[in-house]
This record gives C-alpha cells, sequence and structure tokens, in this order.
C-alpha cells in the first residue's frame, strides 16, 4: 500500500513539473512572436521609406519592361 501511494505522489510530482515545463515553452513562444513582430516592424518601415521604394519601383519596372 505505501509504495502505491509512493508511485502514485513520484506520477502526481512529475505531472506538475511537465506543467510547469509547458508554461516555459509557451513563454518562449511568445517571446518568439513578440520580436517577430517586432522585426516586422521595422522591415515596414524601412520598406516604406522613400529611397527603398523607389528601388522596389525600379525593380518592378525593369522586370514588367525587359524585352522577351
Amino acid at each position: 500500500m505505501c509504495k502505491t501511494v509512493g508511485v502514485r505522489m513520484r506520477a502526481w510530482l512529475l505531472g506538475l513539473a511537465a506543467r510547469r515545463d509547458a508554461g516555459m515553452v509557451t513563454s518562449e513562444y511568445a517571446v518568439g512572436v513578440l520580436a517577430a513582430v517586432a522585426f516586422a516592424a521595422v522591415l515596414y518601415k524601412v520598406v516604406t521609406s522613400g529611397q527603398v521604394g523607389e528601388e522596389l519601383q525600379s525593380i518592378v519596372g525593369r522586370a514588367l519592361n525587359a524585352p522577351m
């Protein structure tokens, strides 16, 4: 009987440890998402700036007007 209680207690404690690790994984995903959003915001600002916009239009224009 005592052995069964010990096994159940160990399983319960391992279950708690697994749940704590699951929280860590979730927080890591949250930090990754925040980093991706920050990178997207910086990239958007760069792409919508004047000089980069002109260069992109120039590249697209040359591609559309290329002789076949």
